[in-house]
């Protein structure tokens, strides 16, 4: 007899989804291997994930079969600060065929909510101990681990950020130059901040300090800021997709509501009737009127997101979207993290360095996801990819809950996206379907491979027999773990 699987865990590094496979072997639940996996990502996919952040949690509970949403995304501060203004300094980041502007700094730095959003998850289901979680972390960041293609390539594109201070070159150019694929990346003050994590409250900590200390003299948080700061529990965006239940991120983040109007005016899953719900949902997202409108009057584009979703036997699931901007360049003196640099987003600050919205949670693209089926499947996913995350989590509900693709079908599938009228569509669909696309979109472009650009789908499931599948996006060197 075949021995009973433990669950699975999907997420965009090899290391981050063994972190939460390790835990799942240890007897914790799809929550503690969520948890192992988001220090684990802050170790081996620093440009995308860190303490310095914020994300959302998308959690159902196998007991009683409630889902909810944690809210712990980054929040602007309770004031602004008259001396910010030489904390606001504008980069260009290099993407190759284009360059984009970020601003950077501690004035950019909004209050993080990562580590609360660790203690949050652990009140919700959790088996394990924090010393538990951050034991594959701290060992990774002590021991070193070997750059990847996509890391190394993640860090040349926002260089200038990683290179802005002379902290941040310490950790990220201890030779005066970023490191390469294939050379081996530590971080010993990240393996402290774990450290110091798996035996006390952050908020009790040096950390704590440390942080405020970095602030102090441009930038904007004060203790206030972080005392006053609170994981929000939602109701999630629940609907019905065809025969399944879909949970969505809800208001006030932007993502589940366009993913929902887009499903909404969704025929079939060909693809040019994919591209035209887009379509509709992006011209309601710029010219709507009422809640839609208010609610997307300035939704938050997160440049550097990654995803972890996880699932286990006894059905519980965790689905996790996190992001800290792309960085403002200052580290935590003594504990190897950057903080966020979401208050230059031009987003949430579209008139210079003090015209961000005080004590606000800005509006997300992020969007965890989780699925229920009548027979039983029970399916956890999300994507990084900027404002490209809606796109690819309305094509991956669509395809599953109407399409009949397989998981692996579903995240490998060609993908498309339409934003302002223009359709950006990858390449190996069928002849007479990139026709139809074309007659719809005159302003096109194609691209000739799998690309970042269109997200990072990491997924699992659990079927009704307590069989396990997972798939990480090979767009963003995904990577999944089934656990015996």
């Amino acid at each position: 007899m075949r021995k009973p699987q433990k669950g699975a865990v999907a997420a965009g590094h090899i290391l981050t989804a063994e972190a939460g496979a390790e835990m799942l072997r240890e007897g914790g639940t799809a929550v503690d291997a969520t948890i192992a996996a988001l220090a684990m990502a802050c170790v081996c996919e620093p440009v995308l994930a860190s303490p310095g952040g914020g994300g959302f949690a998308m959690i159902r509970d196998g007991n009683t079969g409630k889902t909810q949403l944690l809210d712990f995304f980054t929040q602007t501060p309770l004031e602004k600060r008259g001396h910010a203004e030489d904390g606001f300094r504008t980069i260009e980041a290099d993407f190759g065929p284009t360059k984009q502007i970020f601003h950077i700094g501690p004035a950019t730095v909004a209050t993080p909510g990562f580590l609360d959003g660790l203690d949050a998850l652990a009140n919700r289901g959790a088996r394990l101990t924090h010393q538990d979680h951050f034991a594959p972390a701290i060992e990774a960041a002590s021991s070193g681990y070997k750059l990847s293609v996509y890391q190394s390539y993640l860090s040349t594109v926002v260089a200038p950020i990683l290179m802005a201070t002379e902290a941040s070159r310490a950790l990220f150019a201890p030779v005066g130059q970023l490191q390469s694929a294939g050379e081996t990346f530590v971080n010993p003050g990240l393996a402290e901040t774990f450290r110091v994590l798996g035996q006390t409250s952050w908020r009790d900590s040096e950390i704590a300090e440390a942080l405020l200390e970095e602030q102090a003299a441009n930038g904007h948080l004060s203790e206030t800021d972080l005392s006053a700061y609170q994981v929000e529990e939602r109701e999630p965006l629940a609907l019905n997709v065809g025969e399944a239940r879909v949970f969505l991120n809800p208001l006030p983040a932007a993502s589940g509501t366009l993913i929902q109007y887009a499903l909404q005016h969704l025929g079939d899953c060909a693809p040019v009737s994919l591209a035209t719900a887009l379509n509709a949902a992006d011209e309601a997202r710029v010219s709507a009127r009422g809640d839609l409108s208010a609610l997307l009057k300035h939704p938050l584009r997160q440049n550097g997101t990654t995803h972890i979703s996880a699932v286990d036997a006894d059905g519980n699931a965790c689905s996790v979207t996190v992001s800290n901007g792309t960085g403002s360049g200052e580290i935590v003196n003594g504990f190897g993290f950057m903080l966020n640099n979401i208050l230059g987003e031009e987003d949430v600050n579209p008139r210079g360095s003090v015209g961000w919205p005080v004590n606000t949670r800005p509006a997300s693209m992020m969007c965890p996801t989780l699925l229920e089926t009548p027979d039983g499947r029970l399916i956890a996913l999300g994507s990084g990819g900027s404002s490209r995350i809606r796109s690819a989590i309305f094509q991956a509900v669509a395809r599953l809950s109407f399409g009949d693709a397989t998981l692996p079908q579903t995240v490998q599938m060609p993908r498309l996206h339409v934003e302002n009228g223009h359709l950006d569509v990858e390449a190996g669909l069928e002849q007479r379907q990139l026709e139809d696309l074309i007659d719809a979109f005159s302003d096109h472009r194609i691209w000739a491979e799998p690309n970042m650009f269109f997200g990072g789908v990491h997924a699992v499931q659990k079927t009704g027999n307590c069989e396990f599948e997972g798939i990480g996006d090979r767009r963003r060197e995904g990577a999944a773990v089934i656990v015996n």
